[in-house]
């Protein structure tokens, strides 16, 4: 679980510390105060940098990295299209240029981000040094070391390559660059990688869904979501997958006064948004949940009920909440439940602004965010 957490570098995040999360966090902010890319930013200390995520980025924002102009190079391709995750699109080869996501810690030097509960990017210069050449039957040398470049000085070798160096903790590798279509292959990971969902604004996925839902087939996860389910339609009684096609399968419900099963994406977008919510926090035990525009496709009503049953989950399955929303009603009905006596659970309201070029952090606590709201004051 986060309990703090500095973002550098990344998108229009140059420099964004928060110094306490609690276990359900609510972002609100004008729009380009980077709540979005906040959530990104989680999802990316998440994979460890695994770099399939980012070029997973690069695919649902449009932005189009494969090598279609002869007249540049694969190096030339990839580092334009990479060097849009960094603040600026700097491509500067040294550390203070580095994208990074990790963790505060309070050192004898003051606040610092944790030597090991971090991920860091970087361009570098480097070359390949042969460690140790053993003859095989091809004559090859088999075992190879990267070396950076950090000096201009040495720039006066004419091999050098550009990569992308991904650091985790005490691990890190480099990726080359001077691959034409590095989407296709499979790119090392380091770390163990965290377990997290994400779900983007108005995605109701029905094929992840199916997925989803066979994880907790036959479980006690199962009566979760029904029980989610209910806050629209409180005669659903059962709920399967069915395929349709090859490459989409279908969820149905039984109503308790209907012999027919109905088509859940029937019965309108506020109960498969639920869903899609459900499902991918029931299969977040022990890790992180993002969720953009947390109000998308719910009507007000359903809102605060919405957040009992997310804030008893993620107690329950260990699971920490990322959310983001524009809405008052959002915002009014994550405050009644955080201060709900009966609940008693831990939860924040973080406001972003943007202030001189950079994105700024204000917080509310349960008692900030009642007296916010119950004097008027603006917190989206």
């Amino acid at each position: 679980m986060l309990n703090s957490l500095e973002i550098r570098n990344f998108r229009n995040l140059k420099e964004l510390r928060i110094n306490s999360l609690g276990s359900v966090n609510l972002f609100t902010g004008k729009n380009n105060t980077g709540k979005s890319t906040l959530l990104e930013a989680i999802a990316l200390y998440a994979v460890k940098g695994d770099l399939n995520f980012l070029y997973q980025l690069l695919n649902e924002r449009g932005e189009n990295y494969k090598q279609n102009d002869a007249t540049k190079d694969a190096t030339e391709v990839n580092i334009k299209a990479l060097s849009s995750f960094f603040s600026n699109r700097n491509i500067g080869f040294k550390q203070i240029d580095s994208l990074s996501v990790g963790i505060i810690e309070n050192t004898l030097f003051g606040e610092q981000r944790s030597n090991e509960n971090f991920v860091a990017i970087q361009f570098v210069k480097y070359f390949d040094e042969v460690i140790n050449e053993v003859e095989n039957d091809m004559n090859q040398p088999l075992r190879r070391k990267r070396v950076i470049i950090e000096n201009e000085v040495d720039g006066l070798l004419a091999d050098y390559r550009i990569g992308l160096e991904v650091r985790s903790g005490s691990s890190s590798y480099i990726f080359p660059l001077d691959r034409e279509r590095p989407y296709r292959l499979l790119l090392r990971t380091i770390g163990t990688p965290e377990n997290y969902q994400f779900i983007r604004t108005k995605n109701i996925d029905r094929e992840i869904n199916g997925k989803l839902w066979d994880n907790i087939t036959l479980s006690e996860k199962e009566n979760y979501v029904i029980d989610a389910l209910r806050i629209i339609e409180p005669s659903v009684e059962r709920i399967a997958f069915i395929e349709e096609s090859p490459r989409e399968r279908t969820a149905v419900v039984k109503l308790k006064s209907n012999s027919t099963v109905l088509p859940l994406k029937s019965m309108g977008d506020g109960i498969n948004r639920i869903l899609t919510i459900i499902l991918a926090l029931v299969n977040s035990d022990n890790g992180f949940l993002l969720i953009d525009e947390f109000e998308n496709g719910l009507h007000y009503s359903v809102q605060e009920k919405l957040w009992k049953i997310i804030f008893a989950l993620s107690e329950k399955l260990n699971v920490q909440v990322f959310a983001t929303t524009h809405s008052e009603d959002c915002i009014l009905g994550f405050e009644n439940i955080l201060n709900d006596k009966e609940t008693q659970l831990e939860g924040k309201l973080i406001r972003l602004e943007l202030i001189s070029g950079y994105v700024r952090q204000v917080e509310f606590n349960a008692d900030e965010l009642k007296i916010a709201n119950a004097e008027n004051i603006e917190t989206r």
